[in-house]
């Protein structure tokens, strides 16, 4: 080859790389790719701060909530939902005779609330930095407008999350544990502190109160072989004996423990994987996708399921620290097999009702409105941090999957999954008459 055409090669090289490196640090979002992209974020962080899935609530909803409250201003139809919340002050429109890209402002209010309730801030700031990209030829008037109007969002946001109580909890008394039969004990194999034990005080965004939906008492603790208990107790036992490999995939597929450890020998790691509510919001994309959904419509669906999610917490944990059942693994081990251990390492917290089923049932009835329950759809959300994906007939068979797989993987009773599932379907039949 000459030095002419050969000038020539390494010229058209360079300017296909160049255009290459270019096009990665401006990525375009089209579409509702650019909230999926911040909720994205949001979870990349939630996961590396190793957050519990009451924590992790608060975030997604707040998140959420002010994506969705700074981008209706395209369109008159989507009013504002903090005036039917609670707690929130009012978001006075933008001025409708300058100029904003509400994309920009959405980004910032979301970036700037979750900046402010995580912990790896500087994870988000990066994050915030690279979506900016998107808008690098605005004009700079506009620019800084939307910018403005998604920090005056945030601060509404921000404001109301302040005075939910959260902080308080913070400096509260741990949970008390106290050696009696059916209460709950600490669980292997590391026995930690009951997580959360007040996070039924935290503030509900639209439930009057963290009891208003509570469910049924639980089967009174009883080892009486005629008792309800006890047939729930020997239910879990002899199916966790006779678990199929489809039943302990579907189990691993719903974990969502933030947080496993696992030991070998004197050495102890962990295991980092998404919450439950992070599954729920790669659910909640692959359906606004799927279904084609708007920007509107994606970031309504996101800040609905995501409240509705932060309020089933607050709803189950109140019942968890009230009735304080005692957990599959302690009484299995102390009446019927003394090395027995459950699929799925037990989670530090009281058994009545599941939290998983409270908050799946809420998120799908919630999507099931606002996507439609009739859509299939494959769930490749686990694909990063288990190499796994199911597909499901509708949103709805999803719920009901996850309830069960929690006593597929030994940390439920029927009773806490079936009454969990109701639970969370009342809260989202609320949210459903009020946000239609």
């Amino acid at each position: 080859m000459n030095g002419k055409l050969l000038l020539a090669a390494c010229l058209f090289t360079f300017t296909l790389s160049w255009q290459s490196c270019t096009q990665k640090q401006t990525q375009q979002y089209f579409g509702n790719a650019l909230q999926r992209a911040c909720v994205q974020e949001l979870t990349n962080v939630i996961v590396y701060d190793i957050l519990n899935p009451p924590v992790a609530s608060r975030m997604y909803a707040y998140s959420n909530l002010a994506y969705y409250e700074a981008i209706r201003g395209t369109d008159i139809n989507y009013p504002s939902l903090l005036p039917r919340l609670k707690g929130f002050d009012t978001v006075s429109a933008p001025q409708p005779r300058r100029g904003y890209d509400y994309r920009l402002a959405a980004v910032t209010a979301f970036m700037q609330v979750a900046e402010k309730l995580v912990f790896s801030k500087d994870s988000i700031r990066a994050a915030r930095e690279r979506l900016l990209q998107e808008f690098g030829n605005l004009d700079k008037t506009v620019y800084q407008q939307s910018v403005q109007w998604g920090e005056k969002v945030a601060a509404v946001i921000l404001q109301r999350a302040a005075n939910d109580q959260y902080k308080i909890t913070r400096g509260m008394p741990r949970f008390s544990v106290l050696k009696e039969k059916g209460i709950w004990q600490q669980t292997p194999p590391d026995y930690e502190e009951a997580a959360e034990p007040n996070w039924w005080r935290i503030q509900p965004l639209l439930l009057d109160s963290a009891t208003q939906f509570a469910p049924p008492r639980p089967p009174a603790y009883s080892l009486d072989t005629k008792s309800q208990y006890h047939k729930e107790l020997l239910e879990l036992y002899q199916m966790s004996q006779a678990l199929t490999p489809e039943q302990k995939l579907i189990a691993r597929f719903w974990d969502d423990n933030p947080f496993v450890s696992e030991h070998k020998g004197h050495l102890t790691y962990a295991n980092k994987k998404t919450t439950p509510v992070g599954h729920w919001m790669g659910i909640s994309a692959i359906l606004c996708t799927n279904a084609n959904l708007t920007e509107l419509q994606t970031a309504k669906a996101f800040a609905l399921t995501s409240a509705a999610i932060f309020d089933g917490f607050i709803s189950c944990w109140q019942e968890k620290y009230f009735s304080k059942t005692v957990r599959p693994v302690t009484v299995i081990r102390e009446t019927i097999a003394s090395e027995w251990n459950p699929l799925l390492q037990t989670p530090p917290f009281p058994e009545y009702t599941s939290g998983h089923s409270v908050i799946s049932g809420a998120a799908a009835r919630i999507l099931a409105q606002q996507v439609g329950n009739k859509i299939a759809f494959r769930d490749t959300t686990e694909l990063r941090y288990l190499g796994l994906e199911r597909s499901f007939s509708s949103v709805e068979a999803a719920a009901e999957e996850v309830s069960i797989s929690r006593m597929y993987g030994g940390i439920h009773y029927r009773s806490a999954v079936d009454n969990g599932l109701a639970q969370g379907r009342k809260i989202a039949d609320l949210y459903n008459r009020i946000f239609p």
